[in-house]
């Protein structure tokens, strides 16, 4: 069943909230640059524009369409908008958010509870089941993907994106100019969690796919 406008915005508390958390990460970066006062409205700035966003924002699937990276890539938006409300161009917005992710190395991670804990073969069906349903196109707004399997040693799998929801997503708020340093934070993140991450190409830049790739260390 679709979502609709109006569920999104039954679920605006959630939501924000989820954006406030997130947001929490780069206060720290906008304090020491911009001063606690600056900082604030920039965060209040981006607040806004998420809350105005939510009743728009396209449906994609769930977890298995990679909704959970969506909605990250959402929130990013609004910080952009914001900031671009005072004047901060897209390169320095991406660099605050890269910065704040990197921030988060000093923390400990969360570890993965042992009851969702897959084996590596329940990975890999996963990650293809994903796969097939994203080539069905049942959701427009949504990501279009590939699994490729690796051969262990250049790398132990990845994926061709040919079609990027936060590339949509970005074109119809005129954001195109922030996409290329959104995708950036793949790298950021990857220091956190998969180390193993290398990317080639990017729709971002004109390539016909990002080429994700995954290799364990």
């Amino acid at each position: 069943m679709a979502i609709t406008n109006d569920s999104y915005l039954k679920r605006k508390p959630e939501l924000i909230e989820g954006f406030n958390q997130e947001a929490n990460s780069w206060k720290p970066i906008l304090v020491n640059t911009y001063g606690d006062d600056l900082a604030g409205v920039m965060i209040n700035d981006s607040r806004i524009e998420f809350e105005i966003m939510i009743p728009g924002i396209p449906y994609i699937g769930g977890e298995d369409y990679l909704a959970e990276s969506f909605f990250g890539s959402v929130r990013c938006l609004a910080f952009y908008l914001g900031m671009k409300k005072n004047n901060i161009n897209a390169a320095i917005t991406g660099r605050i958010l890269y910065d704040a992710i990197l921030s988060q190395t000093s923390e400990p991670q969360p570890s993965v509870p042992p009851s969702e804990s897959l084996t590596p073969d329940q990975l890999t069906e996963r990650r293809r089941r994903r796969t097939r349903l994203s080539q069905e196109r049942r959701y427009p707004d949504g990501y279009v993907f590939e699994y490729i399997q690796g051969d262990g040693v250049e790398f132990d799998y990845g994926y061709n994106f040919t079609e990027c929801a936060a590339q949509k997503l970005y074109h119809t708020y005129n954001a195109d100019e922030f996409l290329p340093y959104y995708c950036q934070l793949d790298f950021a993140y990857a220091t956190l969690y998969q180390p193993g991450f290398r990317r080639t190409q990017t729709l971002a830049k004109g390539d016909p796919l990002c080429n994700h790739r995954f290799k364990s260390r």
